[in-house]
């Protein structure tokens, strides 16, 4: 039985996606290959609002998220946590051997930028990851104030995963200042998952190649040797990067901004449908993020049985909470190719679904 995705990753890919991926297969040292990375880089790049490249790499994000700690953190590691991967980035260092130190949060309530300052005050640190949006709880910290912070810290290298809210909204990361700013495929992409973006600043490859153990897959200076060729470290992924050249030309057509009105005009139709059906957003709302909707279940829902209803009769699934909020909360992602269209008819069907389990 086949059934449409509206958890917060991976996300619903369309036909014209998957047809992408069919491609015949190219060198990838091939001028072939050279043709499609490089016509990919100034789209890449115009996402991401820098003049830094983009490099492509095949893994998960978290591939290059354990690569950028590999790559930059010589002294210590500040993990910002307030959620359950980013609480995960700081497992992910201490299995490394770095030095790490914790700032934790409240799940569901964002980075304290203040809290961040006076952290960063104490010294000894060299970088901090940051999760932009927390996808485990739908919240989203205030990034432009959090890079204010550590502009006041040049010797501290900033590492922000913007996995589910890359081409959602506008993230400058030139303009920031963002050293590393990486990304997944899987979800405001909307393509399959496997292969991770990430552009990284000059400063932080010049620091790369001053770390003698940052290793080989995740090299940043290894990634940038190969990009000067058009090309990858090693073996790419090269159905995914059809399918990204194909999405980037989606998004062209689109419009960037178009694309981040269509997210927040969804986010807001979802968010709305919640609160009329007496739902409470588990964030506060000005920290709610804008690529779903993480509700906690105050109405006490039998949120499995609801979803088997839903991917039965509706062939519709959404998610019922993530790690220690399974079953308090449920999770509604509106990213990628949704539509107007597409989200009415959700709320339809999770209207009938939650009169069913009431009758």
């Amino acid at each position: 039985m086949s059934y449409k995705l509206f958890i917060p990753g991976p996300v619903a890919v369309s036909e014209k996606t998957l047809r992408a991926m069919a491609q015949p297969m190219i060198g990838h040292r091939s001028a072939d290959f050279i043709a499609l990375y490089e016509a990919m880089q100034p789209t890449l790049q115009a996402l991401c609002y820098t003049q830094d490249p983009v490099y492509l790499a095949t893994s998960s994000a978290w591939g290059v998220m354990e690569g950028a700690l590999r790559n930059l953190v010589a002294k210590k590691v500040l993990c910002c946590m307030n959620g359950a991967f980013s609480d995960k980035w700081l497992d992910v260092a201490t299995r490394l051997g770095k030095q790490a130190g914790a700032l934790r949060f409240e799940w569901g309530q964002p980075v304290d930028p203040a809290a961040l300052r006076a952290e960063l005050a104490k010294g000894g640190y060299d970088a901090v990851t940051l999760i932009h949006n927390e996808t485990s709880t739908g919240t989203m910290s205030d990034l432009p104030a959090i890079m204010a912070v550590l502009r006041e810290f040049p010797d501290v290298f900033s590492i922000v995963d913007t996995v589910s809210s890359f081409s959602v909204l506008p993230i400058k990361k030139d303009e920031l200042g963002i050293d590393v700013l990486l990304t997944g495929t899987q979800k405001a992409l909307a393509l399959p998952p496997g292969l991770a973006l990430v552009s990284v600043s000059r400063r932080a490859l010049d620091r790369a190649a001053t770390v003698p153990d940052r290793g080989y897959y995740f090299d940043f200076v290894e990634f940038h040797k190969n990009h000067e060729k058009g090309m990858t470290p090693s073996t790419p992924v090269i159905p995914l990067i059809y399918a990204l050249k194909s999405k980037l030309d989606e998004i062209n057509a689109e419009g960037a901004e178009a694309r981040y009105a269509r997210h927040a005009r969804l986010n807001a139709t979802v968010r709305q449908w919640g609160a009329a059906r007496g739902f409470k957003l588990f964030p506060e709302e000005r920290y709610g993020s804008l690529a779903l909707n993480c509700f906690a279940n105050t109405r006490e829902i039998d949120l499995p049985a609801l979803n088997k209803i839903l991917k039965t009769e509706h062939h519709l699934v959404i998610d019922g909470g993530y790690g220690k909020l399974k079953g308090k909360t449920f999770r509604i992602s509106n990213m990628g190719d949704e539509t107007d269209e597409s989200i009415a008819a959700l709320t339809r069907a999770l209207d009938a679904t939650l009169d069913k389990l009431s009758a």
